[in-house]
């Protein structure tokens, strides 16, 4: 599905960020309650997805103690003083594959470090279409890098430090808990004690560098890592393929919701309903409708319209049994409804617009 703001994010990575906040015991703490932030509660499913500016809400709360306050003496970048300067590096040590969408059951079936990396490179856009993830190859070495595409003043470095750290415990799935990159790096300041970085990332780490990356050894990348299931792994990359088509997809969402609304059962239809269709939290789709000028009830009743004038012109159905599969709870509701979209009374459309049956 295409973004609704300039980027969204899954809901299962959100969720991964919730679980980084200092009160949380394993589950979303008390920064899931934020105001500005949906709850977790809203998404249903994992594959819903919320738009880039309520995740960088859930980061603000997650980071708190003020983060965009000006504090030199911490040392910290702007947009991180007086925050936890290692909020980023807990979130991303503690991702676990069902917080990347599909595309971590996708790392756990690869045979290698470089065929992990390549599906990143493919499949992150599932994760966050907030930044994308490159690979770049060199004679000995390789660079695995992250580059943020929405303004890097909407996202705190501790976002990309998540990012960048959960790509070394994704690598650790299938390498082992001891394996570590020769070495990362990070275009902003350090915001805190080096002592975390260290013993988190198990390795050099240079700050204020030019990119934001991993450096991994190619025979390191490409050694055969076992097990791994090549057909499994198939099942999951075909589903990722499809979601990605679907994520790249140019039709605007009021139309994505019409065309759901036209396969569904209309009787108790809601926003919940079209929001597991699109992969949307009901918040989310609601916000996403109104930037796009129209609203669940206004789609909802363009869908009723549509369905009752397609079963009068092509069936006999009497109007009490019609109404149910219109969405109405009866036959008088139904002709309320009808004669305020067309000026007419249902019987009169039919006897006008109904086809013969050959």
């Amino acid at each position: 599905m295409p973004s609704i703001e300039p980027s969204t994010v899954a809901a299962s990575y959100a969720r991964a960020v919730l679980s980084g906040a200092p009160d949380a015991a394993g589950a979303p703490g008390a920064a899931a309650g934020s105001e500005g932030a949906a709850g977790p509660g809203a998404w249903a499913s994992p594959l819903d997805r919320l738009p880039y500016t309520e995740v960088r809400a859930l980061w603000d709360s997650v980071i708190g103690g003020g983060a965009d306050a000006a504090a030199d003496a911490a040392g910290g970048a702007p947009g991180l003083r007086g925050g936890d300067p290692h909020a980023g590096l807990r979130v991303g040590d503690a991702i676990k594959p069902g917080s990347l969408h599909v595309l971590g059951h996708v790392v756990l079936t690869c045979a290698s470090l470089a065929e992990a990396a390549e599906a990143a490179v493919r499949y992150h856009p599932l994760v966050s279409q907030a930044g994308t993830v490159t690979v770049h190859r060199g004679a000995g070495t390789t660079r695995i890098r992250y580059r943020p595409t929405v303004d890097p003043a909407t996202m705190h470095p501790q976002q990309v430090e998540a990012v960048v750290t959960g790509m070394v415990r994704a690598a650790r799935w299938i390498a082992g808990d001891g394996w570590a990159p020769l070495s990362a790096s990070f275009t902003h300041a350090r915001t805190g004690s080096a002592e975390p970085y260290a013993r988190i990332l198990g390795c050099p780490i240079a700050f204020g560098a030019p990119e934001n990356a991993i450096t991994v050894g190619n025979r390191d990348l490409d050694r055969p890592r076992a097990p791994h299931d090549p057909e499994l792994g198939a099942l999951h990359r075909d589903y990722a393929d499809r979601l990605l088509r679907e994520l790249a997809t140019s039709a605007p969402l009021a139309e994505r919701v019409r065309q759901w609304l036209d396969r569904a059962p209309l009787e108790g239809a809601g926003p919940a309903d079209a929001g597991r269709g699109v992969h949307l939290s009901p918040r989310s789709l609601r916000r996403a409708l109104q930037q796009e000028g129209t609203s669940w009830r206004a789609l909802l009743d363009e869908a009723r319209h549509r369905r009752a004038r397609r079963l009068l012109e092509t069936t006999d159905l009497p109007l009490d049994r019609m109404a149910p599969l219109v969405g109405l709870s009866g036959a008088t509701a139904l002709v309320r409804a009808f004669t305020r979209w067309e000026g007419v009374t249902p019987g009169t459309y039919r006897r006008v617009n109904h086809a013969p049956r050959g």
